[in-house]
């Protein structure tokens, strides 16, 4: 039986090469939220930026278009053609990544890496529509999602390191220079490997779902990451994009030709698979930027140092990619989900035990476990979603399995907020340091106890995807 699965689990030299091309985008794009963070402060130097809400902003431009886009470009890329697009959106990449290299001013810098995330919205569905196009459904395609999954966990973590290795080695626009370099390598890759997955469809574009789509999330993720010091958002922002996307639904229920077709996300495999997505991605976002600010603020590490300390999380996330496949393949989705949700939870809630001085062992245990289970997690969620789906609507499909790593911001929200409600509660009685590491292990323990919720909620999940009904092609066409 194991046999069996390694074998149709194979997937050939050209496959591999798809494969390498289509996660080298995935890398890239998840490289690129990492390096320029660990490069923030010598930007700030660098270019003279006047405060630091200022600066913030070379982060949150490449991350709110990127959020607000999606669902836009996934709709596109069926009607432009998936390949198409890809490649330029990696060109665009590339060239927003080199001006951004060598911006001489902040405004130029922000508009380069707003150019990036407008980029990046057409890469991230259009890499996954073509990886499923391109592995048919079952145990090749669920490796492919596997090793998807595990490099973009990884690009983040190599990202702290060589941001740290860069900024300190040579200087800040070599961050930016090097995803150009990468960036060309993919487009090459592409136009030598990656065919067109399929017809592109004759369809008028449902432009005021676009814009209310674009409006909504835009304003939702940046409601999320605006929030004040104590990490509360702004309820006025939070409510208007809860109006604008009220307002989507609306218009998409009587759109012919909808953005994302409510049948879609009337289906329990799509909408479980977001849930779990945003609930994985939300936890274990925030407690990677919790342990973030553990290694830095407590224990004293240099930005360096601190890169290396999420050597156990990436590892274990290169892993889990690898084996991911085969536990899908033994055991179905729904129990895999599970198993993750329970291994992120026990590594999370366990960081309650990481010390005010030492206790690198700890770290690194619980950091992997964590990262173990995030990409189990994450891999069984989007192959839930995009299973059992005409293969017109795998590019709303890749948008939809993509929206759970922006809007999951709302984890880093919440989990800030715990860290600073605690820690404000223990600086009467403590140091500020003790203080902030309670503060820390509330939120680690708060983190584990949501992820245990979405494995219980997990176990709901149907355990077989249904078929595309027939009804669902005429609607699709």
């Amino acid at each position: 039986m194991t046999e069996t699965l390694r074998s149709d689990a194979r997937l050939g030299l050209r496959g591999r090469l798809i494969l390498i091309t289509l996660c080298g985008a995935t890398f890239m794009t998840g490289l690129d939220y990492s390096i320029i963070t660990v490069a923030l402060p010598e930007i700030g130097r660098d270019l003279g930026f006047a405060t630091a809400s200022g600066l913030q902003w070379v982060a949150t431009a490449c991350l709110l278009p990127t959020a607000a886009l999606m669902p836009l470009f996934g709709r596109a890329s069926d009607t432009l053609g998936r390949r198409r697009l890809f490649i330029a959106g990696v060109l665009t990449f590339a060239a927003f990544s080199l001006l951004a290299g060598l911006a001489p001013t902040p405004g130029l810098l922000v508009a380069a890496r707003a150019g990036q995330g407008v980029a990046a919205a057409m890469i991230g569905p259009t890499a996954l529509a073509l990886m499923t196009a391109a592995f048919p459904e079952g145990p090749r395609r669920t490796r492919a999602l596997g090793v998807n999954g595990a490099l973009l966990s990884l690009g983040f973590v190599i990202g702290t390191i060589g941001g740290g290795l860069i900024t300190s080695g040579l200087n800040w626009r070599w961050t930016m220079l090097i995803l150009f370099g990468i960036g060309v390598l993919v487009v090459a890759g592409a136009f030598a490997v990656v065919r067109e997955s399929a017809a592109r469809q004759r369809t008028r574009l449902d432009v005021p779902g676009a814009l209310l789509a674009a409006a909504g999330l835009f304003a939702l993720v940046y409601g999320i990451s605006a929030g004040d010091g104590d990490g509360f958002v702004t309820p006025v922002i939070l409510l208007a994009a809860a109006a604008l996307l009220g307002a989507f639904l609306v218009v998409e229920s009587r759109h012919p030709v909808p953005l994302v077709p409510l049948r879609l996300l009337r289906r329990r495999t799509v909408t479980w698979g977001m849930t779990i997505g945003l609930v994985t991605f939300g936890m274990c976002g925030g407690a990677t930027l919790l342990l973030s600010i553990y290694m830095q603020d407590v224990l004293g590490w240099s930005p360096l140092r601190t890169g290396l300390g999420f050597l156990g999380e990436g590892v274990a996330a290169l892993l889990a990619g690898t084996v991911a496949a085969r536990l899908i393949g033994a055991r179905g989705t729904a129990a895999t989900i599970v198993l993750g949700l329970v291994v992120q939870a026990a590594g999370t809630a366990a960081m309650v035990l990481l010390p005010a001085q030492g206790g690198l062992p700890v770290l690194l245990a619980t950091s992997a476990a964590m990262g173990f289970g995030h990409v189990l997690t994450v891999v069984a969620a989007i192959t839930t979603i995009t299973s059992g789906l005409d293969e017109a609507d795998q590019g709303v499909a890749g948008s939809l399995a993509q929206l759970p790593t922006f809007v999951g911001a709302v984890g880093v929200a919440g989990l800030t907020a715990v860290v600073a409600a605690r820690t404000e509660a223990l600086v009467p009685v403590t140091t500020r340091v003790l203080a902030t590491l309670g503060g820390l292990h509330a939120a680690f323990v708060v983190a584990g106890a949501v992820a245990l919720l979405g494995a219980a909620a997990a176990a709901l999940l149907p355990r077989r995807a249904p078929a595309a009904r027939p009804a669902d092609r005429r609607l699709a066409a």
